[in-house]
């Protein structure tokens, strides 16, 4: 089966075709870093980590961009709030976002370019744009993008250019010619953050800080751009029209977009204040766990974050590690080693657009499989397919006894369960089986589940 991906530009799913065989440049819109990362950034730091893994996984040479915006308007609005220089602001920031990546397990870009470094690349397309008749220096000190000089202008959101233009009011001393064109390079004052330019100190446009870094990266046209669900319009349909009519060529050739995060329904994000920060979910819920969430419906479609949506996601993992309780050992192989049916579907499910919900009903079929197999060859087998499928996902990173007992920071101390089992052991063999009984439901009440074999007593922690 071929690689299908879903493009926002046709708003079709089409057969993917590299620009060079055997290989895939992608470039994806990081992180304006000036707070905590929350859950909606983790959906799009996983959405394409997995994609990333997949990918690779099949044999793909990817060469991953992901930038940060470390220069923009909240940016400085923050630092100054704070009394600090943005460069301490940002700095600081990219530390946490790294530290929230590495807990969630999201394997580093190839490159992570920042704004700030860029500079040069930025005002030289600038130039370019305005050299072309596709921008202008205005009075106020500003350049902006003209947009009537792109024909194309909408065409990734579908939207009619003069539809724009609906409801808009022009100041009296507005200086752009049109309400819809949008600044390249900002003028700042002396005392402001700026640097030199042609038309006078300034700073870069959020936009065009991807279309010169992405440039500079991976080329004039590149095959995948990918970001998040708020990123379409205005920011992609701007960079298309920079880069395009800089550069004279097609920009990206697929769009991708990952899905919002939702909290009762609305859009989580900054600005609604209605958020959930990676750190703060995590000192509640193990990594795999918040990952299995971000998984569990397909990239594209949104999510409803909520405490249930999180049980039932550890709950699916409890799944997958008691079934691999005994197959600590087993070593993943390369994806392409896999032969059996669970791992095809698996791979089938993943090229169809990288539709991780049913990828991970082919797993769960194969730990049914396990379960039924235990204590053969073949079950020895599945545990290695289901663990080198969960490498690519990113989950089942973990020791199984590890993961089923964890302690969230609430429940009864390891310890002290050990010891109530060394006990209720002791009154089985003194045949105490009243004591034996009170112990296992104390366990219970206390949310630890008990699992009797011939190799002894197992236990975790109930979801």
């Amino acid at each position: 089966m071929s690689l299908k991906i879903y493009s926002t530009l046709t708003r079709n799913k089409e057969e993917f075709k590299p620009n060079q065989a055997g290989k895939i440049s992608m470039y994806v819109c990081g992180i304006t870093v000036y707070d905590y990362c929350h859950i909606g950034h983790a959906r799009v730091l996983v959405a394409f980590d997995v994609i990333t893994r997949f990918l690779r996984a099949r044999g793909w040479d990817v060469h991953y961009v992901r930038n940060i915006t470390d220069i923009d308007d909240k940016i400085i609005k923050r630092a100054d709030e704070n009394g600090e220089d943005y460069t301490d602001l940002t700095s600081r920031f990219i530390d946490f976002m790294h530290e929230d990546e590495r807990a969630l397990g999201v394997v580093q870009p190839s490159q992570e370019p920042r704004a700030t470094a860029h500079i040069k690349d930025i005002v030289q397309m600038v130039g370019e744009l305005i050299a072309k008749g596709h921008a202008y220096a205005a009075s106020n000190g500003d350049v902006y993008y003209r947009v009537s000089s792109f024909a194309e202008y909408g065409k990734l959101t579908n939207k009619n250019p003069e539809d724009l233009l609906a409801g808009a009011r022009v100041e009296v001393d507005e200086a752009k010619e049109d309400p819809r064109d949008f600044a390249l390079w900002k003028h700042a004052e002396d005392r402001e953050v700026g640097w030199p330019s042609p038309w006078g100190k300034g700073r870069p446009g959020w936009h065009i800080e991807c279309s010169a870094m992405s440039k500079h990266c991976l080329g004039a046209n590149f095959d995948i751009h990918g970001g998040g669900p708020d990123l379409p319009f205005p920011h992609h349909e701007n960079e298309i029209a920079q880069s395009e009519a800089a550069n004279g060529c097609t920009y990206a050739n697929y769009w991708m977009h990952a899905g919002a995060v939702r909290l009762d329904g609305e859009k989580m994000s900054k600005s609604l204040g209605n958020f959930f920060t990676i750190r703060e979910v995590l000192k509640k819920y193990h990594p795999e766990t918040v990952r299995y969430v971000l998984l569990g419906s397909h990239y594209r479609s949104p999510i409803n974050y909520s405490e249930d949506n999180l049980i039932e996601a550890r709950s699916g993992l409890e799944r997958f590690y008691s079934a691999l309780r005994g197959y600590e050992n087993v070593e993943v192989v390369a994806l392409a080693e896999l032969s059996d049916d669970y791992s095809a579907r698996f791979i089938a499910a993943m090229e169809d657009d990288f539709n991780t919900s049913v990828a991970l009903a082919a797993m769960f079929d194969a730990v049914r499989a396990l379960n039924t197999a235990k204590g053969t060859a073949e079950a020895q087998s599945l545990a290695v397919s289901i663990k080198t499928m969960g490498q690519v996902l990113g989950i089942l990173q973990d020791v199984p006894d590890a993961f089923l007992q964890a302690d969230s920071g609430e429940g009864m101390q390891a310890r002290d369960i050990e010891a109530l089992i060394a006990e209720r052991v002791q009154a089985k063999l003194d045949k105490n089986f009243a004591r034996a009984d009170e112990i296992r439901a104390q366990l219970t009440d206390a949310g630890i589940m008990l699992e009797d074999s011939a190799e002894g007593t197992k236990w975790r922690r109930e979801s």
